[in-house]
């Protein structure tokens, strides 16, 4: 079980934890959340856990729980810009079923 980080993903988490000065990587998890079950969780990863799984790619790493991973397993997390100033990871996560109206949470 996995999930593939791009690039632009990998250099933009890079780039943050440069500007903040500290951290091991990015935490990806998953919780209950919304009207659909689930919602993605980013923050930074300062300590492990034993149930942390390591993902590296481009020189980044992205921590994901062990419960986490069963639901975004086969999963792309990419870094998006569009126009203007809009911009953020895309979540391509094979195994949504669906998502609710505001694409805050999805089920899975």
């Amino acid at each position: 079980m996995t999930i593939e980080v791009t690039e632009q993903a990998a250099k933009h988490i890079s780039g943050m934890l440069l500007e903040r000065g500290c951290g091991l990587g990015m935490r990806l998890s998953t919780k209950a959340s919304g009207c659909t079950g689930y919602a993605y969780v980013v923050d930074y990863a300062d300590t492990l856990t034993e149930d942390d799984i390591a993902i590296e790619s481009y020189g980044a790493t992205v921590f994901v729980d062990k419960k986490s991973l069963t639901l975004i397993d086969g999963m792309v997390l990419d870094y998006v810009k569009t126009n203007g100033l809009n911009h953020g990871f895309d979540f391509r996560n094979p195994n949504v079923k669906a998502e609710c109206g505001c694409g805050e949470s999805f089920t899975v």
